[in-house]
């Protein structure tokens, strides 16, 4: 036992006990921009339900775009994930939730596969575009009748000479109007009966010169509006050979070696999303007066306050071991989905809790609590519901 009379320092969850010092350089960086090209506009981007092609080609500018493009095709190399995390922080902090969606598609959904699995020639095509913001991609697998169960897909690719004729429809496409290239997921094998393993194929199908390739209305999302989401159309779309992401039926497997990173992105973005809703209301309960009292100096308010402060501690540090594993190559499905499934549910649950605290003010839309709440009720859906999770995760332990 130690006999040092000097007090221990307390234990820091905050960001020092996470970031190193070129983290936190990063994130100046990442804080310049987003109070010059992303807080000013977020309001006007949510009525728009659309955010400008600026956005894109100004974060590429900024070097916000492509964090894990390796230098030999223009990109940093970041595969540390805790940059990521940065860029999550710093836009949620701004209340720009739906600029924090699009970006996350298309780096943590669509990315990985182009890094993995696309062909040095495809790399050339198409990662210097990405870095750029001159190519904006959605992930497309989700259909109407297939949500998480992706071996319910229909749509459909048939080889015709060197090419490939895809037909179908999918829906809940963020970035679907605003993009320029989806990765599609469509069924390969020619077969009508119920989908194998290796039934399915992904497609990156560019929209620019792509006749029977069509957007649908916007869909009407409850929140994060900014981040477009649509219906995809495929009517005898025409994709080149070249156009394939790996290899012709290996589609599901390549999906479920990568879905850890989406998914912890999204734990990602449900920690940080709880942790600004509690600070917040933090701010919220100790200026705001009721019977002549602060409504930080009720007890109930206090016994609230102390339970989702320590829900949201325990729920970071969880998320951040997470990313610690991404980043030794350690995470596997079962893990990133215990922390998806974990993050996202607290997230729904302070930022419920956080609105009551706020009274009839946190359901005005243009509070921060209320879009937050709006925000976080997506995270237990997308990705993977919570459902799904605890089946995947209950697998892995049986």
């Amino acid at each position: 036992m130690s006999t040092d009379p000097r007090p221990a320092p307390p234990f820091d969850l905050g960001s020092s006990a996470f970031y190193e010092e070129e983290h936190e350089e990063f994130r100046g960086v990442v804080r310049e921009f987003v109070a010059r090209e992303v807080a000013p506009h977020c309001a006007g981007w949510d009525a728009a339900h659309l955010m400008p092609r600026t956005l894109w080609t100004a974060a590429g500018e900024a070097g916000l775009l492509g964090l894990a493009v390796p230098e030999e095709h223009g990109g940093l190399g970041l595969t540390d994930y805790r940059f990521r995390a940065v860029l999550d922080e710093e836009l949620v902090r701004a209340g720009a939730l739906g600029a924090a969606l699009a970006f996350h598609l298309a780096d943590d959904w669509v990315l990985p596969h182009l890094l993995a699995d696309a062909t040095e020639e495809q790399r050339r095509r198409w990662l210097p575009r990405v870095l750029t913001g001159e190519l904006v991609t959605s992930v497309a697998w989700t259909e109407p009748g297939a949500g998480s169960d992706l071996r319910g897909v229909r749509t459909r690719a048939v080889r015709e000479g060197g090419d490939w004729v895809l037909d179908g429809q999918k829906t809940f496409i963020g970035n679907g109007i605003s993009g320029d290239a989806a990765l599609v997921l469509a069924r390969t094998d020619g077969r009508t009966d119920r989908a194998g393993e290796d039934s399915f194929s992904l497609f990156l199908v560019h929209k620019e010169g792509s006749p029977g390739y069509t957007t649908g209305r916007p869909l009407d999302k409850m929140g994060l509006r900014a981040s477009d989401t649509a219906e995809l159309f495929f009517d005898g779309v025409r994709v080149p050979g070249g156009d394939l992401v790996g290899t012709e039926g290996r589609g599901l497997r390549q999906i479920r070696r990568l879905l850890p990173q989406g998914r912890l992105a999204i734990a990602v973005a449900s920690a940080v999303v709880a942790r600004e809703t509690l600070e917040g209301t933090l701010r919220y309960t100790r200026e705001r007066t009721a019977f002549g009292e602060r409504v930080a100096d009720f007890q109930h308010s206090r016994f609230e306050l102390a339970e989702l402060a320590t829900q949201v501690e325990v729920t970071e540090a969880y998320v951040r071991r997470a990313v610690a594993a991404f980043n030794a190559g350690a995470l596997d499905l079962a893990g990133a989905s215990k922390a998806k499934y974990w993050a996202s549910e607290r997230a729904k649950e302070v930022t419920d809790r956080c609105l009551q605290l706020h009274g009839g003010y946190g359901y005005i839309l243009d509070q921060p609590v209320a879009q937050a709440f709006l925000a976080a009720r997506l995270l237990t859906l997308f990705g993977g519901t919570s459902e799904i999770l605890r089946e995947t995760i209950g697998r892995d332990l049986v």
